[in-house]
C-alpha cells in the first residue's frame, strides 16, 4: 500500500516520500497519527501545496526537540524503590515511572520515547537511558535506582 509521509519517519522515508508499507500499519499508525496519507492523485497534490508548511512545522519541532535534548542530556534522575537485602528490587522501575519523576521535574516527556534496551531496571543502581525526543534526536540520562530497605 502507497503512502506519502507528512514528517520523518525513522526506518521508513523523508518528508515528501512515497512508500510502501503494509496495509495495517497505514491504517492503525501511520494515519491516524497523521504521519501519513493514502498516496492518491489529490492527496499528492495536496502535499505539494502545503509542502512548504509542513517543512516549517517539522524545523519547528525538531528545534524545539534539540533544546529539550540540551536541556536533558546528562541530567541525573533519582528514584527510590523498595528492596531487598541484596539489592534486587521489589516490583521494578518502569519507563513509566521515570515518564512520571521527569513530570516532578518540569519535563513532558511521554514513557514512549524512554528507551530501556536491557528491559526494566530491577536492581538497585545507576543506568543510562536514551530519551528519542524526534527520529533524529535523543538525550541520554542517568538513572540512579536507590533502595529503601524494609522493615
Amino acid at each position: 500500500m502507497q503512502v506519502i509521509l507528512l514528517e520523518k519517519i525513522a526506518n521508513l522515508g523523508q518528508l515528501g516520500d512515497i512508500v510502501n508499507v503494509k496495509r495495517g500499519y497505514a491504517r492503525n499508525y501511520l494515519i491516524p497519527q497523521g504521519k501519513a496519507k493514502w498516496a492518491t492523485e489529490n492527496a499528492i497534490a495536496d502535499f505539494n501545496a502545503r509542502r512548504a508548511e509542513l517543512e516549517k512545522k517539522q524545523a519547528e519541532s525538531m528545534a524545539s526537540a534539540q533544546a529539550l535534548a540540551a536541556k536533558l542530556d546528562g541530567l541525573m534522575l533519582q528514584i527510590t524503590q523498595k528492596s531487598g537485602v541484596d539489592g534486587k528490587l521489589f516490583g521494578s522501575v518502569t519507563n513509566a515511572n521515570i515518564a512520571e519523576a521527569l513530570k516532578e521535574q518540569g519535563y513532558e516527556i511521554d514513557k514512549s520515547m524512554i528507551r530501556m534496551p536491557d528491559g526494566q531496571l530491577k536492581q538497585v543502581g545507576d543506568y543510562t537511558l536514551t530519551i528519542a525526543l524526534h527520529s533524529d534526536i535523543s538525550a541520554h540520562i542517568t538513572v540512579s535506582v536507590l533502595g529503601e530497605a524494609t522493615t
